[in-house]
């Protein structure tokens, strides 16, 4: 039986860039479009009516993490088997999805990121030497904590097998940027397979990038991150934003017999 795949778009003042993302998408592939918008001030939700997008409103600017929390909890409601992220600033290839879709399809993983670091080099498709610096850096940190052997982590390119939003905690996670490595460190400590591919990228305008001084702040978000989890492996704090939903029910349940 095929797998409803739902695509889950986190938008803000994503107006210009929309249509280009979406008629990319292949429709063959993608059951349905869910566009969640975080307080734009620009044609956005106009653009995703015109296309006829199911849509959910945030009242104002909550957050990038926010805005996630709502799409994969809409995509869950709405009968998700798999659930891929497509930033609709068309930086990634919304072509790709059947090819994100295909290690969880077959059984292969319950994740897939779309990395670009994994073919080729970023620099020559436009990225910034300092951003591409620190991603080579943090991801090498994120490797050693994780115990993983990617190419990179910090994508926005996404993919998830049901079952996995299910049971991470990802509500409890930051509203903001960092929330892309929380939900990692989550994946890991509850042992879900990650795979990548490799996916080009655009670099342009109107494409969304984080500014230097926001790009430090995240970075040493980061190294918090990763030095809390790994007191959270070597029980020295709790962690339970690390211990996903199914084993705390279990446990209740075992306390409850």
């Amino acid at each position: 039986m095929k797998p409803k795949v739902v695509v889950v778009m986190p938008a803000y003042n994503a107006g210009r860039t929309l249509r280009m993302t979406y008629e990319e998408l292949p429709k063959d592939t993608v059951s349905a479009v869910i566009l969640v918008d975080d307080g734009s001030t620009d044609e956005t939700l106009q653009i995703a009516r015109e296309l006829k997008l199911e849509v959910f409103v945030h009242n104002r600017n909550y957050g990038y993490g926010a805005n996630q929390k709502t799409c994969y909890a809409e995509a869950v409601k709405a009968g998700a088997d798999i659930v891929v992220m497509v930033h609709p600033d068309y930086q990634y290839d919304p072509r790709l999805v059947p090819q994100i879709v295909e290690p969880i399809t077959k059984g292969e993983a319950d994740v897939v990121f779309g990395s670009r670091l994994k073919q080729g080099t970023a620099l020559q498709q436009g990225m910034p030497w300092w951003k591409y610096v620190s991603n080579r850096f943090l991801t090498w940190v994120e490797n050693r904590t994780f115990g993983l052997e990617l190419s990179e982590f910090h994508t926005g390119y996404r993919a998830f097998r049901r079952e996995v939003l299910e049971s991470v905690n990802y509500s409890i996670n930051s509203d903001g940027f960092i929330f892309d490595q929380e939900i990692v460190a989550q994946l890991v400590a509850a042992r879900f397979r990650i795979a990548e591919i490799a996916v080009p990228t655009r670099y342009f305008p109107e494409a969304s990038s984080a500014s230097f001084t926001a790009s430090v702040v995240y970075g040493l978000k980061i190294l918090a991150l990763t030095s809390r989890f790994m007191m959270y492996k070597w029980k020295l704090i709790p962690g339970r934003q690390f211990i996903s939903l199914r084993a705390r029910y279990t446990k209740m349940d075992m306390k409850s017999v």
